[in-house]
């Protein structure tokens, strides 16, 4: 997946952006981010903060670490007071208890049952707090799946994708929802 995100850097803000219509996006990120901004503050650590597009939203001070360099290279354009980390996100190289809060969003969604165990308990060893933004799932959809992604250079790529319900996220981490919206899921554990 690595190369994966490497090629996609250049492309990957176009997803946040709007490429495809989706009415209300927007705004329901604003309240998702308001609900973490709103939240105790701390150090934060930014679990696969890609390009750095909404690592620059959360309140300082904050660690980005993400295993692209790539998309490393855009977040140090974006969040230039921020120390940013190339490393793997199931084995933080981070001591123990170094953050106040772990923030992930759309990387929670892409680990499969093993790997998203693992996050959480590296999360919960390197900080008090987890807090997972994702998929919001809606009725029909599916709610996991491996989507064949295309970039711009015409490769494609399988990713593993999940979209949540808030209850059950919730639970699955051991917290509570503090948005649920029709595009977003936020969870607090």
């Amino acid at each position: 997946m690595k190369e994966y995100y490497d090629r996609r850097a250049t492309e990957y803000d176009d997803w946040w952006e709007g490429a495809r219509a989706r009415p209300g996006w927007d705004d329901e990120l604003t309240q998702a981010l308001d609900a973490v901004r709103a939240l105790p503050g701390g150090h934060t650590l930014d679990v696969a903060c890609g390009t750095g597009y909404l690592t620059r939203r959360l309140p300082a001070p904050v660690t980005g670490l993400d295993q692209s360099a790539r998309m490393l290279e855009i977040a140090r354009s974006r969040v230039p007071d921020a120390e940013l980390v190339v490393g793997d996100a199931l084995a933080l190289p981070f001591a123990d208890g170094r953050f106040d809060r772990v923030f992930a969003s759309y990387f929670y969604c892409h680990l499969e049952e093993d790997d998203a165990r693992r996050f959480r308990a590296e999360a919960r060893r390197v900080a008090r707090e987890l807090v997972v933004l994702g998929s919001r799932w809606n009725d029909g959809e599916q709610r996991e799946r491996w989507e064949e992604r295309r970039l711009s250079d015409g490769t494609t790529w399988p990713v593993y994708k999940r979209v949540f319900d808030p209850d059950e996220l919730a639970a699955e981490l051991g917290g509570e929802a503090v948005h649920a919206g029709r595009h977003f899921v936020v969870v607090r554990a």
